[in-house]
């Protein structure tokens, strides 16, 4: 065997355990031996290692030959290569308990120029410390892909610098006035009128709507929340923050002031704070729940706990809770949001001494009478910012536009008498037919001068803009001729001697004649015929029967009155061709009466709402007949109590049984269908008396449309100040027409 054979000669295999490995009996032993992991526990001297000789390797000859004079490297070479960095990294060992008692504590800081610690350096002053660094973000994403901004800083925020300017131009125009006094007690920078820049004023963020608000809301109404946000927060004027918010009917005046009111409850400006801490709502009594029920419906079951007061505490327990309500601030806010009839707050306006951010104020043309108890009572209130909801026309009257505005804005057109002299007479004077052409000149100047101051404050769109959301809506008039017991009636009441007294003005009672006209018109049921219209008994036909006599009998007779007889045959029809619900509408309880013994007597469910029913069964009433799977068919509502604000969107038909004298009234009445929700095309009857006085009060509420000079509630004022000429239209029937209305105005339909 060669020596290159030698060579390629593998080593010899031994066998370990059952297995083959292949190497010198050193590699042997090593595998034998437990392993164990190096560290403290194993503790091995740098002798027993094995040397490991330094090799200098020549690539030109690539034999790899060791020379004699180089040394070997050793474990002594690789420990201090591997605790080089050693003293890079201190370790810090504990004191003696003795002098770490002793010394001063002090917190170990980073040295400037190196990454170690010094626990010996003395800390920083306090004003050379960095402060924390806070980076004003909005609630909402701004450029999120339902944003609504309100409040733009790089838009909104040039008004205010510009403002700032102007002050410091007016500073430097006063300022020899002020070197003039005395300089006590005064920096340099008072004395020159600077204003100092405060580092520690945060910038200002977006004020963005709630994206869950900002998806429902419609073009109109997002103009109408940023309206009233810039009302309200002063962008508009700095000395006023309140507005009128007059959209007619079902155009969302709720979800606008909801939204207004959560944004104020959120957010401001200033990131991570809001603008307002507490809110009230006055609204009804019979809308007291409905607008809790539309604060979950459009924020969610648990974004906000209003306070809702409808009825069900006693006067002892309703007090402690108002009075915490007030003592509530900071944190402890957990119901921010009050909402309480207009009547309730009144009453417990001396308990609510705390400062309220925000009112809102449904309904609002209870406040069109500055002198009235309930206007004087929540004027009363510390409240910062207020708006005032009405559906009703704002038109120009004088007294209202000075009531409305001094409760949203007080002190902005100065006091009753300033108001007067410089805008009332002027204008007054101007109007006369008597006027000369400068007192029309000067009243027309101050009108202009006085629409500009108010036109600021108030937004007001129609019902137009629902014609593109909502089904369409047919609006009829539907003239009714009397039956004959009813004209029987009618005539021998205009023609007794009483009614003849008056008409010569003798009587003084004009008043009472007017409401046994009105409820005579409907059904004779609603009076007591022998002491209403006595020496009647000659007129009632064979089958009436007095109400005292009946007994069981308590049967309504439809053939009585012409309009019952044609919504008999209505209600008929409707339930036999259709799924549709249906409204009655009375400005009479009485009349509700004979409206519900009609509806039994048909087996048609239904379901009343008046002034006797408790506040907080209402809205349980109005969910009820909404839910499309309930039986009632007929809803009796009395226009007084339920006449505003309630959505009663599970019909689509309404009936207006009688007019009122107020157009206004009559326009909150039949709204209560076509509103926001309904899916179905609304068909709305107004009832007319052919020839009686509905008709003369329909024709008052079509030319007062006509001129624009309707005031809402002033049907009191109007029953109040007839001219013997008027009473004398009033008190007349004209037999010879189907229509006086129709030959006036040129439309109608007879029935």
């Amino acid at each position: 065997m060669t020596v290159a054979d030698k060579e390629n000669v593998p080593p010899p295999v031994a066998k370990v355990r059952g297995r083959l490995y292949g190497g010198t009996p050193q590699s042997v032993d090593r595998l034998i031996k437990p392993f164990k992991c190096p560290g403290t526990s194993t503790p091995t001297r740098a002798s027993e290692k094995p040397a490991r000789k330094r090799r200098k390797v020549d690539y030109a000859g690539g034999d790899g030959s060791v020379e004699e004079g180089d040394k070997p490297y050793t474990n002594e070479d690789r420990l201090a290569l591997a605790t080089r960095d050693v003293n890079r990294f201190p370790v810090f060992k504990p004191k003696d308990k003795d002098s770490a008692f002793r010394s001063r504590f002090a917190v170990p800081l980073k040295n400037k120029d190196t990454t170690s610690y010094n626990s010996s350096r003395p800390p920083p002053l306090l004003g050379l410390r960095a402060g924390t660094v806070f980076v004003a973000k909005p609630l909402h994403d701004p450029t999120g892909e339902f944003a609504i901004v309100l409040f733009d800083p790089t838009v909104d925020g040039k008004v205010e610098l510009k403002e700032i300017e102007d002050g410091k131009d007016g500073v430097e125009g006063s300022q020899k006035k002020k070197l003039d006094e005395p300089l006590m007690h005064k920096s340099l920078a008072d004395i020159l009128g600077i204003k100092k820049v405060v580092d520690t004023e945060r910038p200002k963020v977006p004020v963005v709507i709630d994206p869950r608000l900002a998806k429902v809301l419609r073009p109109h109404q997002v103009e109408g929340v940023k309206f009233m946000y810039r009302c309200t927060t002063g962008l508009i004027d700095a000395n006023a923050e309140g507005c009128i918010m007059a959209d007619e009917m079902g155009l969302g005046k709720t979800l606008q002031c909801i939204t207004l009111m959560w944004t104020l409850l959120k957010q401001s400006p200033e990131a991570g704070k809001s603008t307002i801490q507490k809110c009230v709502i006055a609204c009804p009594s019979s809308l007291v729940r409905n607008w809790a029920n539309e604060l979950v419906k459009w924020l969610g079951p648990d974004a906000i706990n209003p306070f809702a007061v409808d009825g069900k505490a006693s006067k002892e327990e309703l007090t402690q809770q108002m009075r915490s309500w007030a003592s509530a601030t900071g944190r402890a806010v957990t119901r921010p949001v009050l909402i309480v009839s207009y009547e309730t707050l009144r009453l417990y306006v001396d308990e609510l001494r705390t400062p309220i951010g925000l009112m809102l104020c449904d309904e609002g043309h209870r406040l069109k009478n500055g002198e009235s108890q309930t206007f004087e009572a929540l004027n009363r209130l510390n409240v910062s910012k207020r708006v005032i909801l009405s559906g009703t026309p704002i038109q120009n009257d004088l007294s209202e536009y000075f009531a409305l505005l001094t409760f949203a804005n007080p002190g902005y057109l100065g006091t009753r008498l300033e108001f007067r002299k410089k805008f009332e007479i002027p204008i007054l004077r101007g109007r006369d037919a008597s006027g000369t052409e400068a007192d029309q000149q000067k009243g027309n100047e101050r009108l202009k001068e006085l629409l500009e101051l108010v036109n600021k404050f108030i937004i007001r769109r129609t019902n137009d803009i629902l014609s593109k959301y909502l089904p369409v809506k047919y609006e009829h008039v539907v003239f009714c001729n009397l039956a004959p017991f009813q004209l029987d009636l009618y005539n021998y009441f205009i023609k007794s001697p009483e009614i003849q007294s008056l008409l010569r003005g003798k009587g003084s009672q004009p008043l009472k004649a007017i409401g046994l006209l009105k409820k005579l018109c409907n059904h004779p049921d609603l009076l007591n015929l022998p002491d209403d219209l006595p020496g009647c008994d000659s007129h009632f036909p064979e089958d009436f029967v007095p109400k005292d006599a009946r007994g069981r009998d308590r049967d309504v007779k439809p053939w009585y009155s012409g309009k019952m007889q044609v919504l008999d045959r209505m209600l008929a029809r409707i339930r036999q061709d259709t799924n549709d619900k249906i409204v009655l509408i009375s400005n009479y309880t009485q009349t509700l009466d004979v409206f519900e013994k009609l509806c039994r007597n048909r087996s048609y469910g239904c379901l009343r709402l008046d002034g006797t029913m408790a506040v907080n069964k209402r809205q349980k009433l109005v969910d009820k007949f909404n839910n499309p799977d309930g039986e009632e068919f007929v809803f009796l509502l009395s226009s007084k109590a339920g006449g505003c604000g309630l959505n009663l969107i599970g019909a689509n038909r309404l009936v207006l049984f009688d007019p009122d004298w107020n157009p206004a009234a009559d326009q909150q009445a039949l709204a209560r269908v076509w509103r926001d929700g309904q899916k179905k095309d609304c068909f709305v009857y107004r009832f007319i008396a052919t020839g009686t006085i509905e008709e003369k009060i329909f024709q008052r509420q079509s030319h007062k449309q006509s001129l624009s000079s309707c005031v809402v509630d002033s049907a009191e004022d109007v029953e109040r100040h007839f001219s013997l000429d008027s009473l004398r239209e009033l008190f007349q029937y004209r037999p010879n027409t189907t229509s006086d209305t129709h030959d006036t105005f040129k439309f109608g339909i007879i029935l």
